[in-house]
């Protein structure tokens, strides 16, 4: 089957199984309709190779060339189906085109036959699991073989069998090679998912154990001041109760903070540290440090600030700490600018800094873990969080965290 015209490649540029649901990479659940999993990415290429197969007979006017066109056409509508049947649609298209000669259509002058077979031993390699392709791929070359010998009456030499191999060698191998990197690459994005909540759970875990110290500290507070009051009962009244409101008081910010370390601790945590928890006050000597590292910080803080519940005071030095962080590795004059401005209701963070493309997870640059460890915590306070490119070249973070405890 030698072309007169010009040679259709015939394969699939870039099929992505992430957007086809592919079967090389998931099993389909009983009960689901497989072929509703079929859209316009699996039917673009057969649509086209079908009408570049009508119009190519139309021209041609071969012998027979209606049974041709109609067969070339069932054969693309065939090969829509080739990422749910991986074995028995490519085979069968093949198949197909190699016995039109024996239904009295000649293949020595159409080249659109050309592009079906490629496309089906592509096929046959992109979408089985394994090397089960091989199976259609030398029946379909002993029937193309018997095709030559029995109904070609031009003479055939060793050449004929290297262009046979030429034509169906490379889309084989691409299929697999595509096959490979497709599952290389959801192999990388498990262990990316994989780290990404093994770094939520730490980060979980790290707010468990400081809002443990908070709750500790709280509680006692009101063990001190309740034997306290217990002093004053008798001797002052009124002193008694005003220790008493104050035990309410801290009871009632113990009771909020146990409130959030319940929603948090999601999973069995290890052990509790029993370390002092920083607060938004360490936030200059924070600073300080990361001065001595070589950061330049332009720091800007509202003086006084409101007074902080415990767990978002705590968790205000921890994004305040990511984000300086985030701005030592990622800024490309080493220099930053943190403002923290509050109101009686809100406090918030800003952090920016230059960085080349648009800085941290955005640019491709790290893993962008810190960045999920300061969601998590503004998640879990009730605020938000904002990052990212704001202009080019200008990567910012902006926290918003809720002061008045719920």
């Amino acid at each position: 089957m030698r072309p007169r015209g010009g040679v259709g490649a015939g394969v699939e540029p870039g099929s992505t199984p992430g957007l086809t649901g592919s079967t090389d990479t998931r099993a389909y659940p009983a009960g689901v309709n497989r072929w509703r999993t079929l859209g316009w990415r699996d039917a673009w290429l057969p649509g086209l190779i079908a009408a570049l197969a009508v119009a190519e007979m139309v021209a041609l006017q071969v012998s027979n060339w209606g049974l041709g066109a109609a067969v070339e056409a069932v054969d693309c509508l065939v090969l829509v189906a080739r990422r749910i049947y991986g074995l028995l649609a490519p085979t069968i298209a093949m198949l197909a085109v190699l016995l039109l000669p024996m239904l009295g259509t000649p293949l020595d002058e159409p080249s659109v036959p050309i592009a079906i077979l490629a496309l089906s031993f592509f096929a046959l390699a992109r979408y089985l699991p394994d090397l089960r392709g091989l199976y259609g791929f030398v029946l379909v070359l002993g029937v193309l073989f018997v095709d030559y010998h029995s109904f070609d009456n031009r003479d055939h030499n060793w050449s004929d069998v290297i262009f046979v191999l030429a034509l169906a060698s490379p889309p084989y191998v691409l299929g697999r090679v595509m096959r490979r990197v497709s599952e290389q690459n959801q192999a990388l994005e498990r262990a990316q998912g994989i780290v990404r909540e093994q770094a939520i759970r730490d980060e979980r875990d790290r707010i468990a154990r400081e809002l443990h110290d908070v709750i500790a500290h709280s509680v006692s507070a009101m063990v001190v001041q309740t034997a306290a009051a217990q002093e004053l009962v008798r001797t002052d009244p009124d002193g008694a109760e005003a220790v008493l409101a104050d035990v309410a008081a801290t009871g009632r910010r113990a009771l909020a903070e146990t409130g959030r370390l319940l929603h948090v601790i999601r999973d069995s945590a290890g052990e509790l540290g029993l370390s002092p928890a920083p607060g938004i006050a360490q936030v200059a000597e924070l600073v300080q440090r990361y001065r001595a590292d070589g950061l330049a910080v332009d720091l800007r803080m509202d003086e006084p600030l409101p007074t902080l519940p415990a767990g978002v005071d705590v968790s205000a030095y921890r994004i305040v700490q990511e984000a300086l962080t985030n701005a030592l590795r990622y800024s490309v004059d080493r220099a930053a600018t943190l403002s923290v401005s509050g109101t009686p209701t809100r406090l918030r963070i800003h952090a920016v800094n230059r960085c080349n493309g648009r800085g941290g997870r955005e640019s491709g640059q790290g893993s962008g873990l810190g960045l999920v460890g300061m969601q998590e915590r503004v998640s879990v306070l009730g605020g938000t969080l904002a990052y990212g490119a704001s202009t080019p070249g200008v990567f910012e973070v902006v926290a918003t965290l809720p002061v008045e405890t719920a």
